[in-house]
């Protein structure tokens, strides 16, 4: 392609049943792109309710997996990425808003530092009850000041180089931890990554109980992705700094599975009286601890929950069959950006044909 003729950002937007936000998400992409030369994408993880007959609507470029199989948090960022060809590639989730005049400003950073390979900025949380989203706001984003980071969580804007650079944008293997895997792989190949100190996106997370969120990501397999992260990085150049800036998470992982160990060895080392006292003391103590530095009994209950779930995901994540990464997502393009639409792609049916 020409460079004269190619678009100077894509956005993608990477949805699954996202009916309720997707209108919200596609206009602010539309609007972001006022006065760029742009392409907005919708990657569809299949969804099974209304989200590509609404974006259908939108003047984008839908695109759906062919297959439920498939679906996965890393599949989604690299079914968006095959069908675009910006020079600069934004990310974003389709429950999120983007901030217009962000993008111009984000290109401009990177065009000023080429040693940078993405760059992010604010993400305003929305989500007040989940007790996830409210976790994430207390330990995650308190750290999203300006400068150097290790990691772009929820979405950034990147240049294609970079992404070239390390071979895919999305390891389509892994259900969660995508950005991180991401962030390694560029950091292995010598780029550096930033956020800046202005808003990128409004978040609307999923309302509902978080322990119901947390049964959902055990179904949809959200919690094996840790596990599949580290098998992807065996015997690779950026698993040493997968362990080096993730060493006090996988630390605490390692940590919950001495705990269960701890546990269930009790009943053998002692007596049945001390070791009944002895599981109650050690069973209660994490959540007697979290609730503590959280300064919630609610916040630290759920933290240990998530905490154990994420670890117990560890094992069926290591253990899954990969796929190679770079290989071509069979899907659809259910609308092209002549306006063409797969009406048959838009009725709730899942898209076969592979494009």
């Amino acid at each position: 392609m020409l460079e004269t003729s190619r678009p100077t950002i894509s956005v993608i937007i990477k949805a699954l049943n996202e009916q309720r936000r997707i209108a919200m998400a596609i206009e602010s992409a539309l609007a972001a792109l006022r006065g760029l030369n742009g392409e907005v994408i919708l990657a569809d993880s299949a969804s099974d309710d209304h989200t590509v007959e609404i974006a259908a609507k939108f003047p984008i470029k839908i695109v759906s997996l062919s297959r439920v199989e498939d679906r996965s948090c890393g599949a989604g960022v690299q079914l968006g990425y095959q069908y675009s060809s910006g020079r600069y590639v934004c990310l974003i989730d389709g429950d999120m808003q983007l901030w217009e005049g962000f993008l111009p400003v984000a290109i401009r950073f990177l065009e000023e530092n080429t040693d940078v390979a993405g760059v992010s900025g604010r993400i305003i949380e929305h989500e007040k009850e989940n007790l996830e989203y409210v976790r994430r706001v207390k330990t995650e984003y308190v750290h999203h000041g300006a400068g150097l980071t290790d990691c772009l969580e929820g979405g950034a804007v990147y240049r294609r180089d970079a992404i070239d650079s390390v071979g895919f944008f999305g390891d389509r293997n892994l259900h969660m931890w995508e950005d991180v895997d991401l962030a390694v792989r560029m950091q292995a190949a010598g780029w550096k990554l930033a956020r800046m100190d202005v808003p990128f996106v409004d978040h609307y997370g999923h309302s509902g109980t978080a322990y119901r969120l947390l049964l959902r990501r055990w179904r949809t397999r959200y919690a094996f992705g840790i596990g599949e992260v580290l098998r992807g990085s065996l015997g690779k150049a950026h698993l040493p700094f997968l362990l080096r800036q993730w060493k006090r998470f996988l630390f605490l992982l390692a940590t919950v599975h001495l705990w269960w160990l701890s546990l269930l060895a009790m009943p053998f080392i002692l007596s049945a009286k001390l070791a009944a006292l002895a599981i109650v003391t050690l069973g209660l103590l994490p959540f007697a601890a979290m609730s503590a530095r959280r300064r919630s009994v609610r916040l630290g209950v759920y933290s240990v929950a998530a905490w154990n779930v994420y670890a117990a995901g560890v094992w069926p994540g290591l253990l899954r069959r990969r796929t190679n990464p770079i290989d071509w997502i069979e899907s659809t393009v259910v609308r092209d950006l002549t306006g063409r639409v797969n009406a048959a792609a838009t009725d709730g049916q899942s898209p076969s044909a592979k494009v």
